[in-house]
């Protein structure tokens, strides 16, 4: 019976002293240098065509890469409406102390053409090695500057999480 006793109130101090630390190990804040890296992503979603209001399904999946100054690189393959294609993008981004951040990029095809522009909004999570985003603006290269409503989300996982290779 003692021993029952004194298991359950070492139990019981381990278990109340937890919180006190977790907040402490797991806060951090997040910058630019934070997300430097490779990372593999999925995007999903639709757009909304400006002729007919027709909603069009649109997915991708590639690798980004981003560097400690704020640019990144990448490449895909994209689907839209069912025609499959293989792009680059180019970009810049902007991360917060608060973990969100925007990434602003432009989508050329495999001649180097500018395909579109779009505007991300993203939040890193666990613990910087994931990222979850919405696209928050589309645009069209031709005609040049047309606006395309977006309903697309991304999740991102760092391909490194440890920093091996980088």
């Amino acid at each position: 019976m003692k021993r029952y006793i004194v298991r359950t109130i070492c139990f019981a101090t381990l278990f109340l002293a937890l919180p006190a630390v977790a907040p402490a190990q797991g806060h951090h804040a997040c910058s630019n240098a934070g997300l430097a890296g490779a990372w593999g992503y999925t995007e999903t979603g639709t757009v909304i065509s400006p002729m007919n209001g027709a909603a069009i399904l649109a997915a991708a999946v590639g690798i980004y890469t981003f560097d400690h100054a704020g640019n990144f690189e990448g490449t895909q393959y994209s689907s839209s409406g069912g025609t499959v294609s293989q792009d680059t993008k180019e970009g810049t981004y902007t991360v917060n102390a608060d973990c969100t951040a925007t990434l602003r990029l432009s989508v050329f095809n495999q001649s180097g053409a500018l395909l579109r522009t779009s505007v991300w909004e993203i939040v890193l999570v666990e613990n910087a090695t994931e990222m979850r985003g919405i696209m928050t603006q589309l645009l069209l290269a031709q005609p040049p500057g047309l606006s395309v409503p977006p309903i697309l989300t991304m999740s991102a996982k760092r391909l490194r999480p440890n920093g091996l290779g980088r």
